[in-house]
């Protein structure tokens, strides 16, 4: 492929189930787009592709809060009735390059007919870590595909996105059953040194409708569970990340052009420049900059489907979630509404009944609240510990999350889920055709090697320094939300436990107040009691 030959990456064959055809690309500064106005201010130099006019875009209902939102559209759309478009996929480059090379030198593309320039697009002055000759050594060894733009002086391709051609489904990968269970897929991620950071790019068939059958997976939809692991240079990031994705499987096993619901605060920039967004799974792993897999190891289960409709149900509904999402209708939470919370959420929603473990210790909270509150002297540290040991694990944890849907999802395949199944249960049991298990390296770079992530706060706190001043913390600014994008008919926020236990911690003071000062006052009253009758004897 000559330079000349670039393709549009709104030419590539698709964002997830929807034809890449169906989109155009563009950027925040759109005025013809049918994507709502908040979510464009979040990308405004940014390329994005939205939905062409005349598609059916995921909606919103303003007067209400995001779950229930969902929840009412999921009662009256069936899955298989509506397949609503995303507002906008964030595809950061206007241009792609496919079955192309490094030479030796790293500095030159090496194409079917000619060698082209290459260069990389800027590091964020805010990211610590990039692109070494670790990395030019890794990516010599394979074919690669570059998102980025091409530029006529000097000729050359600067990309943004290095996606190896290499990671995708294997299609000789064997039949290899494990246990329908969350410690057999704790198993699979801890089972490499580091969580496989620096082991190869495997797939693990774990499960096929028909063993021993010829399997046409090619160009089937899936559904795939992510989880990212641990950071090796930042104490804020051993929970790891967590990610729903849809698309069709690639002709020999392609996975670029999957699509991922990435959800993100969006009230603070990121070190790294990423933005909360559907974007396609070359983009999420792999941009040099925001890409997941340049700091940390990550782990996929991957189901493929004979027919779409639980796909395109779930994405439709994660389009309305991120609309809500941009409005500010609801916040990130690190404990409440973060990326685990939020999709397990939208799951259960749907009527995938994940299961739930509970909160951590309510009796850690409990005593967390005032002892952090009292020796950092932060009263919003100590709501946040409250939060954390309060949460339901399944929606805090990243890990916990994959174990748990993952073993779910096997179980219900397989005929052994116990509980009576929902109509969307059960359309997942009709419609697996097979269970895949992925391992993805974190790519060579000058950052430190990452690790799987933790599995709940114990061993968080084991991961951290004893000397609080040894935290690796990454410091980021704010990102104030304009006013004159807020939607004065959107409910208010709903409130937190940690919240409610201020208010009790509060109502309990009062009380205790109130009985010790009635203790006092009478204590008095029976001394001047005593006095007065000893000065009348």
């Amino acid at each position: 492929m000559t330079i000349a030959q670039a393709e549009a990456a709104g030419t590539s064959p698709a964002y997830g189930l929807f034809p890449a055809d169906d989109f155009r690309l563009t950027t925040g500064e759109c005025a013809d787009c049918a994507t709502i106005e908040q979510a464009l201010w979040f990308f405004h130099q940014e390329t994005i592709a939205v939905p062409k006019p005349g598609l059916p875009v995921a909606g919103f209902d303003p007067r209400l809060r995001a779950a229930e939102d969902v929840r009412r559209w999921n009662a009256g759309t069936p899955p298989g009735s509506a397949r609503d478009y995303p507002g906008l996929v964030w595809v950061g480059s206007p241009q792609v390059m496919e079955h192309v090379r490094l030479d030796a030198s790293g500095e030159q593309l090496q194409t079917d007919e000619e060698l082209i320039g290459f260069a990389l697009a800027p590091r964020l002055d805010s990211n610590r870590s990039y692109y070494n000759a670790d990395s030019k050594a890794f990516f010599n060894q394979r074919e690669l595909r570059l998102r980025g733009k091409k530029n006529e002086k000097p000729i050359q391709f600067v990309a943004r996105t290095i996606w190896p051609a290499d990671f995708r489904l294997d299609p000789a990968a064997p039949l290899k059953p494990i246990a329908a269970t969350p410690v057999a897929l704790r198993e699979f991620v801890r089972n490499e040194p580091q969580g496989g950071a620096q082991s190869a790019f495997a797939t693990q068939v774990v499960w096929q409708r028909n063993p021993g059958a010829a399997q046409q997976r090619a160009g089937r939809p899936l559904i795939g569970i992510m989880l990212n692991g641990a950071q090796g240079d930042d104490d804020e990031a051993h929970g790891g990340h967590f990610g729903l994705v849809t698309g069709r499987v690639g002709p020999q096993g392609q996975m670029h052009d999957w699509l991922i619901a990435n959800y993100y605060t969006l009230d603070s920039e990121s070190e790294k420049g990423i933005i909360a967004a559907m974007l396609p799974m070359d983009n999420y792993l792999a941009d040099l900059n925001s890409g997941q897999a340049w700091y940390r190891p990550s782990w996929m289960l991957v189901a493929t489907l004979r027919d779409e409709r639980t796909a395109a149900h779930l994405v439709s509904a994660q389009a309305r979630v991120f609309n809500q999402f941009y409005r500010h209708q609801f916040v990130y939470q690190h404990a409440a509404a973060n990326c685990t919370g939020i999709s397990i959420s939208t799951l259960r929603t749907l009527g995938w009944e994940v299961p739930v473990l509970g909160a951590s210790s309510w009796w850690k909270a409990i005593a967390g609240l005032p002892a952090v509150s009292v020796t950092t002297g932060s009263l919003t540290k100590g709501k946040a510990i409250f939060d954390y040991f309060t949460e339901d694990q399944t929606r805090l944890l990243p890990a916990v999350a994959f174990e748990q849907a993952g073993a779910d999802l096997l179980q219900l395949v397989s005929g052994m889920a116990t509980r009576a199944l929902t109509p969307y249960e059960e359309m997942l049991k009709q419609d697996v055709e097979e269970i895949i298990l992925v391992r993805i390296p974190q790519l060579p770079s000058s950052r430190a090697w990452g690790d799987y992530p933790v599995a709940n706060v114990d061993e968080y706190r084991s991961r951290l320094p004893q000397d609080p001043a040894m935290h690796q913390i990454v410091p980021v600014g704010p990102r104030p939300f304009p006013p004159g994008l807020k939607d004065p008919a959107m409910p208010d926020l709903k409130p937190l436990r940690s919240d409610y236990a201020v208010a009790a911690y509060a109502a309990g003071l009062l009380l205790l107040g109130g009985f010790v000062l009635r203790y006092l006052l009478r204590k008095r009253r029976g001394e001047n009691e005593s006095v007065a009758k000893q000065r009348d004897e």
